[in-house]
């Protein structure tokens, strides 16, 4: 939601475009990203410009093809998008970060206890290329974002289904994966689409369902998971994502994850 406060956050005055990095976050991700080989041709556009591009596309929402001419050429930072994109770098970038942010609050590095949600993201209209289904329950074509976030919100995994796959199967790969990535994890919260014997038994986590109170009517703030709801919230200020434009599952998740990431970048940056 745009408030007075989240303009004042992510206001960018004294450079180009409000999506630009600072120079604190630069030197926060510049060691955690790909550096140029000493063989092979020499880059032309330093990576920072790339990733700048790149956050242009998420914050706005625009086509590749109408990425501003201040960046790199549109095909040049759509294939360094591919390139990062298949080969992790998002997932690690979230990954290291949300391990320095937890430092920094003063929490245990790896958590114990995590949040489990599902948002389904409508399809970007006719013509959009890639495989999206139909969720009845949301009355919504397109694709599903499955994430996993520790109790203060940040992104531990995520994955991206069809819209039509329930959610407590995507419930289940994500536990699974979690043990190599996080292996203290003890319990989760979760609602009451993961209830049963195939999210509780996936794993040795415990599977916590949280549900709404008897006779309850409308909205009303659940415990515990809020805050995986305002992490999506705090997604969603990127446009790219108010809709799933993407024709793979892989690009959909890149950029999930990299808006997540960047949330980080923006608080850690912040203190330094």
């Amino acid at each position: 939601m745009w408030t007075p406060a989240a303009r004042a956050e992510l206001a960018r005055e004294s450079l180009p475009y409000a999506s630009s990095l600072t120079d604190a976050e630069w030197g926060l991700i510049a060691p955690l990203l790909p550096e140029p080989s000493r063989v092979g041709r020499p880059w032309r556009w330093p990576l920072r410009a790339i990733l700048d591009g790149i956050q242009y596309i998420l914050r706005t929402g625009c086509a590749w093809r109408h990425l501003p001419l201040d960046f790199p050429p549109w095909s040049t930072v759509h294939r360094w998008f591919l390139r990062l994109s298949k080969a992790g770098v998002f997932e690690r970038l979230a990954h290291a970060l949300t391990l320095a942010d937890r430092e920094r609050a003063g929490r245990q590095a790896s958590p114990t206890g995590a949040l489990l949600d599902a948002q389904a993201a409508r399809s970007g209209g006719v013509g959009v290329k890639g495989e999206r289904g139909y969720d009845p329950a949301r009355r919504v074509v397109g694709r599903k974002r499955h994430a996993l976030t520790d109790t203060d919100g940040r992104l531990l995994l995520a994955t991206v289904s069809t819209a039509d796959r329930h959610d407590s199967h995507g419930g289940v790969a994500l536990l699974q994966a979690s043990r190599r990535l996080w292996p203290f994890l003890a319990h989760c919260f979760a609602d009451q689409a993961y209830q049963g014997e195939r999210v509780g038994n996936a794993t040795a986590i415990t599977v916590e369902i949280v549900r709404p109170d008897k006779g309850q009517k409308g909205f009303a703030v659940q415990p515990r998971r809020w805050v995986i709801e305002r992490t999506f919230g705090w997604i969603a200020r990127c446009r790219r994502l108010a809709r799933d434009y993407e024709a793979t599952p892989s690009s959909a998740l890149a950029f999930f994850v990299l808006a997540a990431a960047m949330i980080l970048v923006r608080h850690i940056a912040s203190t330094l």
